[in-house]
């Protein structure tokens, strides 16, 4: 019996995977994260994961959105 409640406590207590994590980062960013995912995000994730994944998420928004405004303002200098 105390090997199943042990593989039950594994399961509960398993890794997110990286695309999760992504999801999760994504999704809190834009301000649509779940309940669900938020509390599965601290039982599950680890916070070096997230922190990781999040400066990556805001250096290429900073990357995109500065991509934009230069063609935006090379097309209205032409």
């Amino acid at each position: 019996m105390t090997h199943k409640n042990s593989g039950e406590a594994k399961e509960s207590h398993s890794k997110l995977h990286p695309l999760q994590v992504m999801a999760s980062v994504l999704a809190a960013g834009l301000g649509v994260q779940s309940s669900k995912n938020r509390e599965r995000d601290f039982k599950q994730g680890r916070v070096g994961a997230f922190i990781i994944t999040g400066i990556l998420f805001s250096l290429l928004l900073i990357g995109v959105l500065t991509l934009l405004v230069q063609g935006v303002l090379h097309s209205a200098a032409n």
